[in-house]
């Protein structure tokens, strides 16, 4: 990992036996104080002293069993309440406040959380000042998102000291990372809370024992949690809802973390899907997003039954809600039954979303994508006959390990091939724990940045000229807010999902307008209201 040594290795330790010959976890491995101090330990937790403070570790993350995908059952839960008799109310006159990093997961997993805090008696706030329960839900993707974290933790330091009484939680993918546990422990010991992203249902009992036991309290699993139904979710606003359908990801991608944070492929069952959406239809939202690490790959892991999300959409087509998206797929699952109803329109959004990651077949087969370039192509075509009106994203690394310039050039020609309307562009960089944080990263940084900088031109360009042709012509929008830049602008995006601002009445948040192109820009359209008239999808 390019910004830490994973702290505190002790070696391979032997795990010791107790009189039962149950084997007890080695947890010397995550710190290197020599004089941290065991004060108690029981079967299912352990309690040491490190400079003064105490910290309960009831588990914690373990790569090598992340790795291995057992063979145990999920279980579909349906709890009638996740809230402990006695910690109901405990939140009464008291705020929190949850600072989100990452992709829509975590944001669907912050309104979990919020949801959770809700139920306990809690309010949120946006000031740190009068939160009571700050956490810091967290993305392990890059090494940029971890900085930001590990800035914003000693920012809080301050705060904590001041107000001792203050609960400070990580959670999110970061906190399923060894070396993040391990440095939170050693060097940030005001920390209250440290969870992971398959025990968040356990929030209230977690937060319990750091309010009563007023020590840091440890418990990130590596086995994959059950599937929780029924959870409190605190959405956030009335038009735009996340709807997770899957959990995990199976694929193993030689770059990415993904598979050790999340754990294992495992689909909701799909009438629990499905009465979610109906729900949220009758709730008046406008839109919905299907979420999963590898959401096409939905339906592989139910037992019994041959189910995938293109069944999964077909249904789901004929749900009255006006918009219905989905991200992030792989092209190794994007079959042909999914074309095929995706190919139906209607509330279904013409807009694919389709990581290629690279242009190169020799570098796609180093990323373990399991795909040539030849195949990710004929993809495409296949999706493009069958929606010939969609817009075509993608996301793109640069720099991976041997990348030549040769290589590089063949990503730059798969852009121009296929003309993506959007590219998301990121350079490499090595994430502890991956197969590919072992290669040698290779390729000077002053090399990575000129290849992005080339690659984003390209992408611009192709994306401006695409903008081009929405000029002069009238495009559905669906008014999600305020522009960021300007409260007097309003913004919504197309069923292409394009950003478009206009000057509009603020009553018309939440609805779905119609709007004349007055202005493509690169990455975004201008426009203003009219009547509904013949739409440029």
């Amino acid at each position: 990992m390019n910004e830490d040594q994973r702290l505190g290795r002790l070696g391979n330790t032997q795990e010791s036996t107790d009189s039962t010959d149950k084997p007890k976890k080695d947890y010397s491995k995550y710190f290197d104080f020599t004089n941290a101090k065991v004060i108690s330990e029981e079967e299912n937790k352990k309690i040491i002293r490190i400079a003064g403070r105490e910290i309960s570790i009831y588990d914690q993350p373990d790569y090598k069993q992340g790795k291995r995908r057992g063979k145990e059952d999920v279980q579909v839960l349906r709890p009638d309440s996740l809230i402990p008799e006695e910690m109901k109310g405990i939140g009464n006159g008291k705020k929190y406040l949850i600072r989100t990093y990452g992709c829509q997961m975590n944001t669907h997993d912050s309104e979990n959380m919020a949801g959770l805090l809700a139920e306990m008696g809690f309010e949120p706030t946006e000031e740190t000042t009068e939160a009571d329960v700050i956490l810091l839900n967290t993305c392990a993707i890059r090494e940029n998102a971890e900085n930001k974290v590990f800035g914003e933790i000693g920012h809080l330091k301050t705060l904590k000291v001041e107000r001792p009484e203050l609960i400070v939680g990580v959670c999110g993918c970061m906190s399923q990372e060894e070396n993040v546990v391990n440095r939170i422990m050693q060097k940030h010991q005001h920390i209250d809370l440290i969870f992971g992203t398959h025990n968040i249902h356990r929030l209230p009992e977690l937060l319990k024992n750091a309010l009563y036991g007023k020590e840091m309290v440890v418990e990130v699993w590596s086995k994959e949690g059950d599937i929780v139904e029924n959870m409190p979710r605190a959405r956030q606003g009335k038009t735009l809802a996340w709807v997770n359908i899957m959990y995990g990801c199976d694929k193993f991608c030689t770059y990415c973390i993904v598979p050790y944070t999340r754990g294992k492929e495992r689909s909701r069952l799909p009438e629990d899907i499905i009465a979610e959406v109906r729900d949220l239809a009758r709730k008046g939202y406008k839109e919905i997003t299907l979420l999963g690490q590898n959401v096409n790959a939905y339906g592989k892991d139910l037992e019994g039954v041959k189910y995938g999300l293109g069944d999964l959409m077909d249904e789901i087509h004929k749900i009255d809600i006006p918009r219905v998206r989905f991200t992030t797929s792989h092209p190794r699952d994007f079959d042909d039954h999914l074309i095929q109803v995706l190919s139906k329109g209607g509330n279904l959004v013409e807009h694919i979303h389709l990581p290629v990651q690279h242009g190169n077949s020799e570098i796609l087969k180093l990323m373990a994508r399991k795909y040539t370039r030849e195949q990710y192509v004929e993809l495409a075509h296949k999706i493009k006959m069958a929606i010939p009106n969609a817009s075509f994203t993608t996301d793109i690394i640069v720099g991976f390990p041997n990348e030549t310039e040769e290589q590089f050039e063949e990503t730059l020609s798969l852009i121009r091939e296929i003309e993506f309307d959007s590219a998301f562009t990121y350079i490499y960089s090595p994430r502890e724990g991956t197969p590919a944080a072992k290669m040698k990263d290779n390729v000077p940084m002053e090399v990575k940045r000129e290849r992005l900088g080339r690659l984003n031109t390209l992408v611009n360009e192709i994306s401006a000229k695409k903008n081009l042709e929405y000029q002069d012509q009238i495009v559905e929008v669906l008014v999600e807010g305020e522009s960021k830049k300007n409260p007097d602008v309003l913004a919504g995006r197309t069923r292409t999902n394009r950003l478009v601002n206009f000057r509009a009445p603020k009553s018309v948040i939440g609805e779905i307008v119609y709007i004349k192109v007055t202005e493509a820009k690169t990455w975004s359209l201008n426009g203003e209201m009219v009547e509904t008239a013949e739409v440029n999808r």
